[in-house]
């Protein structure tokens, strides 16, 4: 389990972004670059991070599921992810 602030840091990132979202393309669209760097950093959306809505683990995220593997293995064994099943050959 990640840290709660690190999951909550990237919570008040998300919203951020999306207060600004309006507002950056509309200055990129001018080419208005000084001002767009004036905006806070957090307001860029490269900053967020994705993270496993189970466990807020960063690594090995698996966008299709929103999960990392390690939850992903653990829910698709127990059968809690339909059409997903272990593979043999």
């Amino acid at each position: 389990m990640a840290k709660t602030s690190w999951i909550e840091r990237n919570k008040r990132r998300r919203k951020t972004v999306e207060q600004y979202a309006a507002l950056r393309a509309e200055l990129k669209a001018k080419g208005d670059y000084v001002s767009l760097s004036q905006l806070p950093r957090d307001a860029s959306p490269t900053r967020l991070v994705n993270r496993c809505e189970q466990s807020g683990r960063r690594r090995a995220y698996m966008r299709r599921f929103k999960l990392s593997r390690l939850a992903f293995r653990e829910l698709a064994l127990s059968g809690m992810i339909p059409g997903v099943t272990k593979s043999s050959w």
